[in-house]
Order: structure tokens, then sequence, then C-alpha cells
């Protein structure tokens, strides 16, 4: 193709030159090789004989493109059904690829990938778009680093001419709308994006917002199939007035002389949509030719691409589209990402299967952005720790009904429930900033429960080893550790008979009994003092704390309340940031008033991270003064 078509047309006025010429069909091989010839001067053929439908696209493609352009090329062409194609398409095409493939070589797509790697563009009419070879090809190039499938077609030759011919134009400089309508959504409203929801359904007039706009990109969001999209009372409706039914052929209500299933005044008919980029964002909007439940007389997908648009993104099958793929497609056309590898890779963390297929030349890898790195929609592994903390502490009976916590530990846990929920992941918070948001909860909370243990070590959650130990097993594992009296101890664990229940972890001590008590991924504990002190003396304790991840930890020593008249606890709790694996030491006192009782006594120390307590407990004794 000759280099200098790239911005021979530029978007002016007085420019009246027409990007495309509709031809007759006997015509149109012809006006092929002169366009090719001169694509600098002439205009780009269309065989519209008969196709009043696509003389009218020419027309509005007339408002909504500019110029010419040459459309970058991909690696390998492949032609289907070329013997029933007009004469001339496969000359229009060949620009678009490399190096072209012959149809039979589908047969065998291991050889066939293996010989021609890279992107890979089809060419034919929709009834050779079928389960195989496409689903082949879709599933060999999925997870590529770009979706490096592309389709050229339509309902027949024509139409497949049409879609061929538009690759060459490129936008207008005035076409920069950007636009999503969603019907399950309400995402949020980024600048440079117009985004209507159901809110605006119910108050706007959609059918004019979506057909007195010349779109850039604008994608259509909800539930649907492959006949129609809603948005409310709207409806983006696939029928195509001029095309023919297929006798024996299922078709949608009307095609029986019935009623639509919506407002009839409030249709918007697809190829009237003047849109460079359609994206249609609903479970089998672009089914394959043999998976399709509708007459192509009635397909989303065809209608579509018998109208203005470049390029057309569709969803072979059903898929889990929602907030997430919603805002990464908006933050995506704002840079001029590649649709279809935004929304698959969105889809990735969620389904085996590539969602969306591509109807349209993709821009040059230099003009767009690289697609972004495939989802993983696994949350946080500290969200899910806090989550099943949240549910044993609230939906087992550790905590009566009215205890000071559940308010908050309730408000805390309904967060988590939406934060772990695929639509809000990745979405209106980005991970870092739900981290954020839970640690900053977290702290509080810890707080909270901190000074409450401080203040009345009798408070119910310092009692789960016990009530959750009740409602456990024994793993038969037992380790062995060394005690803070230096002596063996042995370590076990308890499992949850329920899935409410947590596991805890337990260290006992012939001498000291059962020195420490944890759950799983809480902080570890050993108490270290002196055996003795004297009655007015100061008892220096050092706890030795292995954080289970890096941040703060609250910390904090009582003594039986029995003993607490006669002591002074210094300080009473303590935040230190620690870091996580590592064991770090904390300082307390304990000091005795000069009439405390000689006799044998205990203290416990506690930390606390992420809603989690775990406890260290120390036999001392207090001797008479000598002095």
């Amino acid at each position: 193709m000759n280099a200098a078509l790239t911005e021979q047309r530029a978007d002016r006025p007085s420019d009246p030159a027409p990007l495309f010429r509709p031809v007759a069909r006997q015509d149109f091989a012809r006006a092929v090789q002169e366009f090719l010839a001169f694509p600098e001067h002439l205009p780009v053929p269309v065989p519209t004989e008969d196709r009043a439908d696509l003389t009218e696209s020419v027309e509005r493609a007339g408002r909504l493109y500019g110029g010419l352009r040459r459309p970058h090329p991909l690696d390998v062409g492949i032609v289907l059904g070329r013997a029933d194609l007009p004469a001339g398409l496969a000359e229009l095409a060949r620009p678009f690829a490399r190096t072209w493939a012959d149809e039979e070589e589908l047969g065998d797509m291991a050889a066939f990938r293996a010989r021609h790697g890279g992107s890979l563009l089809v060419v034919g009419c929709y009834d050779r778009l079928t389960l195989d070879p496409v689903r082949a090809l879709l599933m060999a190039t999925y997870r590529g680093p770009r979706q490096a499938l592309t389709l050229l077609s339509g309902r027949d030759g024509a139409s497949v001419c049409w879609n061929v011919a538009k690759q060459y134009a490129r936008p207008a400089l005035d076409v920069d709308a950007l636009g999503l309508f969603t019907d399950t959504d309400r995402p949020p409203r980024l600048p440079g994006v117009q985004v209507f929801d159901d809110r605006d359904f119910e108050r706007a007039d959609i059918q004019a917002e979506i057909l007195n706009t010349r779109w850039l990109r604008v994608g259509f969001q909800g539930h649907g199939k492959d006949d129609s999209v809603n948005l409310g009372e709207f409806t983006l409706c696939g029928l195509s007035p001029s095309a023919p039914a297929t006798p024996g052929l299922l078709g949608p209500r009307c095609a029986y002389g019935l009623p639509c299933y919506k407002p009839e005044d409030k249709l918007v008919p697809l190829h009237q949509v003047e849109a460079v980029e359609l994206v249609l964002s609903a479970c089998n909007s672009g089914p394959l030719a043999d998976l399709a439940l509708y007459d192509p007389k009635y397909q989303l997908l065809l209608n579509a691409l018998d109208g203005p648009a470049r390029t057309v993104v569709s969803a072979v099958s059903v898929h889990d589209s929602d907030r997430p793929e919603n805002v990464a497609w908006m933050h995506g056309a704002l840079v001029g990402a590649d649709s279809v590898d935004t929304l698959n890779a969105s889809l990735a963390g969620s389904h085996p299967y590539p969602a969306f297929m591509r109807f349209g030349l993709p821009e040059a890898p230099e003009d767009t952005p690289a697609p972004p790195a495939p989802a993983d929609h696994r949350p946080d592994p500290l969200l899910l720790t806090v989550g099943t903390r949240l549910t044993a502490y609230l939906a087992s009976d550790l905590l009566p009904h009215n205890h000071p916590l559940r308010p908050r530990l309730t408000k805390l846990a309904r967060k988590v429930d939406l934060w772990v929920a695929r639509p809000t992941q990745l979405a209106d918070q980005s991970p870092e900033q739900i981290r954020a948001s839970l640690t900053a909860d977290l702290q509080s909370l810890d707080h909270v429960i901190a000074e409450q243990v401080a203040a009345d070590p009798e408070t119910e959650l310092m009692n789960y080893p016990a009530h959750f130990g009740d409602r456990s097993t024994l793993d038969h594992r037992v380790g062995e550790v060394t005690c803070h009296c230096g002596r063996p101890a042995q370590e076990f664990t308890r499992r949850g008979l329920l899935p409410h229940i947590l596991d805890t972890t337990c260290a006992v001590c012939m001498r000291c009994g059962d020195v420490t008590f944890r759950v799983p991924e809480a902080p570890a504990l050993l108490a270290y003092a002196p055996d003795m002190v004297e009655q007015g003396g100061v008892l220096e304790v050092r706890a030795r704390v292995t954080a289970a991840r890096t941040g703060p930890v609250r910390l904090g020593l009582f003594v039986p309340t029995y003993l607490r008249e006669d002591t002074a606890v210094e300080p009473a709790t303590i935040r230190r940031r620690l870091p996580g694996g590592r064991a770090e030491d904390v300082t307390f006192r304990v000091r005795c008033a000069p009439g405390t009782a000689p006799q044998a006594y205990y203290f416990t120390v506690f930390a606390v991270q992420d809603l989690a307590v775990s406890t260290a407990r120390r036999h001392f004794g207090v001797l008479p003064r000598t002095t």
C-alpha cells in the first residue's frame, strides 16, 4: 500500500472528497484495483447495490471519519470461504496482514499455530464463524501479550466488504466523546467519560443521548442476549429491518408479530449509533454462528457491523462483567488502550476463557499502551484472615449480643464482605486503598481491644481459648518448644470443628502449666522475668513478641484481680510497629507495694494484632522485704 495514504485526507470542512464510494458488485473488483493503485486520491469502494442500509451507514460514516489511514498489518491473515465472497475483497484486505495462509491449514490447529505464530486476522462471512475453527483460534491466542485474534465479518459478502473498507478510515478530529451506559452498575464518573446508569435512565432520554452523539468509543453494559441489551426501559436493539429472515430459524417476539418486550419508542437501533468503536458488554452479544439463539436478522453483532462502527467488541458467550470491567475499560479508553485486551485481562481472574472478541483491526502497538496484566481477583490474604476472625467472633457465642465490640465488628464485617466481592475489588478502590482502609480500621479496633483487656482482663474475648477449644479436636501433631522458664514444653493445636470456630495453639509446661495461647497467624509471645521480687520492689518483664506481619502491635500486661490493688503496671499498654516474622523485645515493669503479701503470683502479657489476641503467662513470687 502507498505510504502516502496515512494523512492525505485532513479534517477540513472545505474538503468535500468522500471517504467511501458506493459501487455495484460487478464493479467492485476493478474499483479495488483503482483504489489500491491511487489510495491517496480515491475513496474506498463499497458494494452497496441493493443494500439501502449500507448506503445509510456510508452516509453516517462520512460524519464520523475525517480521513484515511494505512492500517497496521497483523502477522497472519486467513480468508474463510473465499469463493463465496465478492471478487476484490481479498485484495482490499491484503494490506491488513504480512502473510496470508490457506483456510485448509486450520485442520491441524497445533501445526497452524506452530507455523503461523503471532497476531492473526480472520476474514469471512458470519456463517463461517463457527465453533470450529474459531473456538480453537480464540483459545490458542488467549492470554498472549495482546489479544492475538482479530475478525472482520458481516452478514453477507457486501457487509464483509463494508467492514474491510471501514478499516481504512480514521476518526475526525472532533470525534472524541467517550461514553458508558450501564444497567447493572453505578460506576464512578471519571472525568472525560460520559457515564449513564439506572438513575439516568429514569430521568433522561437515553435514546437521544446515544443517537445524537458522535462517539469515539461507547460501551453498553447490562443484561441481554444476542438480540438486545437492556438499559432500563431503553433497549439496544439488533433488528435489521432490511435483512431477510431465514425460514425455520428462531426469532424474538417481534419475529412473530408480537410487541417488543420493552417500550418500542425507547428502542435504540444499533446500526444507527455513530461510534468509531462499539463495546457490547452483555452476555452472548456476539455469539458464533452455530451458537446464536436468533436468526441473523436480529443479531446485535451483525447490526453493529452493518453500521458505521470501525470496531465492534462483543462477547462470544457468558461472562461476569461488572464494575471492575467498567472501570478498567473507562481508564483504558481515556489513554487509548485496546478494549478487548483490557476487558479480557480484567476477567482473567474469574474466567479461564476469553470473553470478548474484536471485530476490527487494532491500533499499532506503538500507538496503544501495553495491555494490563491479567487480573488476579484473589483478595489480600490479610482481608481473608480478618474475615475469618470476624466470622468467629460474631457467629459463635464467644461475645454476648450486647458486647460493646459487636457493633464495630459487625460494621467491619460488612466492609470486608464488600471488599472480597469481585464487583468491588479493583474498581472503586485499588488493592492499596482497600488495604489502607482495612488497616486503619484494624488499628482502631486493636486499640479498643487492648484498652478493654488492660482495664478488665475478664472480658469475654479473653475466654477464646476455652470457648474455641471446647468446640475443637486435637491435632495429632505435637511439637516441642522451650518454655520461658527454660524447661521443655509441648505445643499443640486444637482444630475447630465448625467453620466459625478458630483453631487455637497452646504451649504447656509441666511446671508453668498452659503458658501461651494464640490463634492462626497471630503474634507469638513469650515472657521473661526473674522468679522472685521483694515487697516494694520492681519486677522487670521482657516480653518477646514475633508479629505475624509487619505493622503495629498493641501489647499490655495484667496481673490477677486480687493483686491489682497492690501493684502498678508500667506501661499498661504500648503500641509498637514491629517487623513481621522477627522476634523483638518489649519491656514492662510491675511495681509491688510494700504491703504485697509474700506468695506465688503470675502475670499475663498479651499482644493484639488484626483482632487476634495472643497471651503468655509467667509465674513469679513475692518475698518478704529484707531491709
